[in-house]
């Protein structure tokens, strides 16, 4: 695919995976429309801190998932649609399970009516690991049964469902990508590394819940990537393809090697706040990740401690933008 003047939408593009791909696209050439939650302080969210060069090739919309009405506005014209905006948060889904449901579901219900409205080319729906629910078995591949163990995960199965009624329904060439645990620069503490991170920095306690649980944790410029095959594939329409490395560590043994890396002590505690609810637990992810291979040549290329050093680096230098002592939620 030519990305070069291809016109491309980004839903969430002010989050963290979203502006990671809005700068990726920028950097292939493509008429990139970001679309971010609307707020009165017209704040874009980390496109703010995408270089000055970059954020001028943009078209940021403001608007809301859950108004048809704004998607039908910043869907209008586009050729691609990348749709990564969500409710993404599983301990603020326990609490507040309809901002999930009405975001997650009706926000892509939203998008999948004006894509087939307007006849968009291809879209491609962001799914989650979680939806997977604890491991029946590994490596999970895409035939593994769905377990909804959060009301954040509930909502995208929803989502992934209406996606994959639409395609059948109506044929609309839609893709679904599956992004086990994603990291790297930008990402907010509310996910485990930049938690962890931020902690070992700042304190001589790094407090988390669960320690045993097992994760495949993806750097995010393999997870762009992905999402830029996923579109460029013909093979994926109609498809749930995974993208993860094959290659689960524990939190604990996480927290220790940020650590190492970091050349930094501190004890870790389990705090009853941060654990999940027994049965919402998810004990353990990791990814096969043959079909993302086979159907669009992708295979992630940044090995963990790689990542971790870039993430490190990033976040030492930004910390005043970490809320440092707090349970991010």
């Amino acid at each position: 695919m030519d990305w070069k003047e291809k016109k491309v939408l980004v839903t969430g593009a002010g989050g963290f995976i979203g502006s990671h791909l809005v700068e990726k696209l920028v950097g292939l050439g493509a008429k990139v429309r970001a679309f971010v939650r609307y707020n009165s302080r017209n704040d874009w969210g980390l496109l703010e801190i995408l270089p000055e060069h970059t954020q001028r090739q943009i078209e940021v919309v403001t608007g809301d998932l859950r108004d048809s009405e704004s998607v039908r506005t910043v869907v209008k014209d586009v050729q691609i649609v990348f749709h990564l905006g969500a409710s993404i948060a599983i301990p603020y889904s326990y609490g507040n399970p309809r901002d999930a449901v009405e975001t997650n579901i009706i926000g892509t219900l939203n998008v999948l009516n004006a894509v087939k409205e307007y006849e968009v080319e291809k879209m491609i729906q962001t799914s989650s690991s979680e939806v997977y629910g604890t491991a029946i078995y590994v490596p999970i591949d895409e035939k593994h049964p769905l377990q909804a163990q959060s009301p954040y995960a509930a909502s995208k199965i929803a989502a992934d469902k209406l996606a994959e009624s639409f395609h059948l329904s109506y044929d609309l060439p839609v893709a679904t990508i599956r992004p086990f645990n994603t990291y790297g620069p930008r990402q907010s503490a509310r996910a485990v590394i930049p938690s962890i991170i931020t902690q070992v920095l700042s304190s001589d306690i790094v407090s988390l819940g669960s320690l045993f649980p097992t994760r495949d944790f993806l750097f995010v410029e393999d997870t762009v990537d992905g999402f830029i095959k996923m579109a460029e594939s013909p093979l994926t329409v109609g498809e749930v393809v995974n993208v993860g490395t094959g290659i689960e560590i524990s939190i604990n043994d996480l927290a220790k090697k940020i650590m190492s890396i970091i050349g930094r002590e501190a004890k870790i505690v389990s705090k009853d706040e941060r654990i999940r609810p027994l049965a919402s637990e998810v004990k353990r992810l990791v990814a096969d990740n043959t079909k993302a291979k086979r159907l669009m040549e992708w295979e992630p290329k940044i090995s963990l401690d790689n990542g971790l050093g870039r993430t490190i680096e990033w976040i030492s230098k930004s910390l005043n933008r970490y809320k440092v002592g707090i349970y991010n939620v």
